[in-house]
């Protein structure tokens, strides 16, 4: 984490905001969605949801380990896909932008199709992907930490599920689809999460 967050707090850009999320990630990996008690538009809303989904992204690089034939450099990239519609907006890339996890920098990418996917290590599925049960048959053995929120993500094989929960944001973990891979993912994170087998 950077020294100098906190001082920057007071300057009101997106980029320096995503900054003061990731540190308060740091803190507490549950963060809690705040929303006024007046009406607050939808578009609002998702916008505010998925900026705060995009930490969790960022925060995954630095709690999960991969094989080091899947980051074979000192310098390689950790890519963290979105597979589908992205609805992130610019949040993700601002949130990863001249960052790196013991040296490795993180790149966004994005892909149409499955099929596309040669260098990833962590995979945010859109939930309105079709055919989700043959895009997670189709990344065994690869090596990916899938993610997305969809309901029957975790049931139907996905890694990490983003389960919307009273206003928080909640994580599931499918602890057997990560033991069929050669990832590691840190105690830290598996204690903060709900494990489902």
């Amino acid at each position: 984490m950077r020294t100098g967050v906190l001082s920057k707090m007071r300057r009101p850009d997106n980029h320096n905001w995503s900054r003061c999320l990731r540190f308060l990630f740091g803190i507490s990996l549950i963060v809690i969605l705040t929303t006024s008690t007046g009406f607050v538009p939808p578009q609002k809303l998702a916008t505010e949801e998925y900026q705060l989904k995009a930490v969790f992204l960022f925060n995954f690089a630095q709690f999960v380990e991969w094989p080091t034939e899947v980051v074979p450099q000192p310098d390689s990239p950790i890519v963290i896909g979105i597979l589908g519609k992205n609805p992130f907006g610019v949040f993700l890339q601002e949130t990863v932008e001249g960052e790196q996890v013991n040296g490795h920098p993180l790149v966004v990418e994005h892909f149409t199709n499955v099929e596309d996917i040669k260098n990833c290590q962590i995979l945010f599925i859109n939930q309105s992907t079709a055919r989700l049960n043959d895009i997670l048959k189709k990344l065994e053995g690869k090596d990916i930490l899938t993610v997305s929120d969809d309901n029957n993500f975790t049931k139907l094989g996905g890694m990490i599920r983003f389960k919307n929960e009273s206003k928080k944001i909640k994580l599931q973990i499918n602890l057997a689809a990560v033991k069929g891979s050669d990832i590691t993912i840190s105690s830290k994170l598996l204690r903060l999460s709900e494990i489902v087998e």
